[in-house]
């Protein structure tokens, strides 16, 4: 803390008129305003932080949308420290952590071989200008991974994402992309977009104040794993340069379209379409060779991050020859008369290839190595088997929600829940809240499993889901269990 940090009041008198206005009965608000009061009191120091340091920083981290009945909640929890499947909050709390780094920490948090990596390298110093001495060596390990014929590397999968877009324009000589409804592909202005449905023609509408329109001009946006945008493809294909695909969305793990993806893979060769993969979630996840290895596709571009860079910012862009080659002008040898022959476009960037991250990567992909189909078979299993556990106490419970997983990745697979601040969908949001009170970090209903995660770890989530929803439906939020 310091100079600025301010007192907290306890929510009480505003807290009371928005509840009173919220519809709520007084069963519902008087246990929604003694939650908050405890889930404020255990979380009082993040809570503290945030407050103390909002006119400072400008930050949205992990927060989802702001609800007002639960304003008096609506901050991140602050972390310490962590290590393995658990960290721990700046009040001591100690959690459970599924939402492992967004995705990054397959092996947990802090792991020995990850950290002994890069404790040796920062002994011999942070070396920015020079290559990298370790470059060749892990883009040779993600080529033998992944399949992919040449390798760079970005600072963050946005970048990558980027940059994968701009190759695929200046190799083929055409401007637009398809990108498909539901998906993210980063920050970057020329894929934050939503489909602009009062047009009806599959045209771009910019996502959020500042885009510019002109940047989405380019962009369709279809249907994902609808066989009717094949035939939109088909239509367009003459302007394509790009169709960019999410293998499997976060936000719909559900949604495993291998048949589409597969038809995708034909059509888009067919029709020299530059098949792009954004596999930041998926890569090295699913599979040691990601989605594509896991439907049996292969991209013509693909990009990575998060588990390749072993907790260090990193983007990767992978790729056939003939599309990397516009990063470097392509193949050419000392000792003869051979000289870059392609037609370069622009890529740069202070940070790639930054020894940390590269002294990392070689650390993850090295270990994926030597432990083979194996850790990834075993995982998976072991996040079905916990989502199937979930399943069956919601179906009992006669609770309309359902999860779905795609290997280690788990999220929702339904939530038949109206709008606004009805009891159900308050309950949802509660649901986060007090997963989060009984030591359970996680990112709305949706998470990964690590291979730091134990049994007894798991059993302890499913019993504080148990005792979550009993706890939400004793403050009338979710209708009384019904009579076998």
């Amino acid at each position: 803390m310091n100079a600025h940090q301010v007192t907290l009041h306890q929510p009480s008198d505003n807290l009371t008129k928005i509840l009173a206005t919220a519809g709520l009965t007084n069963q519902q608000q008087k246990y929604l305003r003694d939650f908050i009061n405890r889930y404020s009191t255990r979380t009082k120091t993040s809570k503290q932080i945030s407050q103390t340091y909002r006119p400072f920083l400008a930050d949205d981290k992990n927060l989802g949308e702001f609800n007002l009945l639960c304003k008096e909640m609506y901050y991140p929890i602050v972390a310490n420290r962590s290590l393995g499947s658990k960290i721990w909050d700046v009040d001591g709390n100690e959690y459970v952590d599924v939402m492992m780094g967004l995705g990054i920490n397959i092996f947990g948090h802090n792991p020995s071989f990850i950290k002994e990596a890069l404790i040796t390298q920062l002994d011999k110093g942070i070396q920015i200008g020079p290559q990298s001495e370790l470059v060749g060596e892990v883009a040779e390990l993600v080529s033998q991974m992944t399949g992919m014929e040449r390798v760079c590397f970005s600072n963050t999968g946005t970048e990558a994402v980027m940059s994968a877009i701009r190759i695929a324009r200046a190799v083929t000589g055409r401007e637009k992309i398809v990108i498909f409804s539901g998906s993210y592909h980063g920050h970057f202005d020329g894929t934050l977009i939503k489909a602009n449905n009062a047009e009806n023609n599959y045209s771009a509408m910019p996502l959020a104040p500042g885009i510019l329109p002109n940047f989405v001009n380019d962009v369709l946006v279809l249907d994902y794993g609808n066989l009717e945008s094949l035939e939109i493809i088909k239509t367009h294909q003459q302007e394509l340069a790009a169709v960019l695909v999410v293998p499997v969305q976060t936000s719909r793990p559900a949604l495993q379209p291998r048949e589409f993806l597969q038809q995708l893979r034909e059509l888009t060769q067919a029709t020299e379409i530059a098949l792009i993969f954004d596999e930041m979630v998926t890569g090295f996840r699913i599979h040691p060779g990601g989605a594509q290895a896991y439907f049996g596709v292969q991209a013509d571009i693909a990009t990575y991050g998060k588990i390749v860079g072993g907790g260090m910012p990193i983007g990767v862009i992978a790729g056939k020859s003939k599309y990397m080659d516009a990063i470097d002008g392509g193949m050419w040898n000392y000792g003869d008369d051979s000289y870059p022959g392609t037609k370069k476009t622009f890529f740069a960037g202070t940070f790639c290839k930054h020894p940390l991250a590269m002294t990392a990567a070689k650390a993850v992909l090295k270990y994926l190595q030597s432990e083979g189909l194996s850790l990834h078979q075993k995982l998976n299993e072991q996040t079905a088997q916990f989502i199937n556990a979930l399943n069956d106490y919601f179906s009992v419970e006669g609770l309309p929600l359902r999860m779905a997983n795609f290997g280690s990745l788990f999220g929702s697979a339904s939530v038949e829940l109206a709008d606004g601040n009805s009891a159900a969908s308050v309950a949802m949001a509660l649901l986060k809240y007090h997963l989060l009170d009984k030591g359970v970090h996680l990112l709305g209903v949706s998470g990964y499993l690590s291979t730091a995660h134990t049994d007894e770890d798991i059993n302890y989530i499913i019993q504080a889901v148990k005792d979550s929803v009993e706890e939400i439906r004793l403050g009338g939020f979710l209708p009384p269990r019904a009579a076998v």
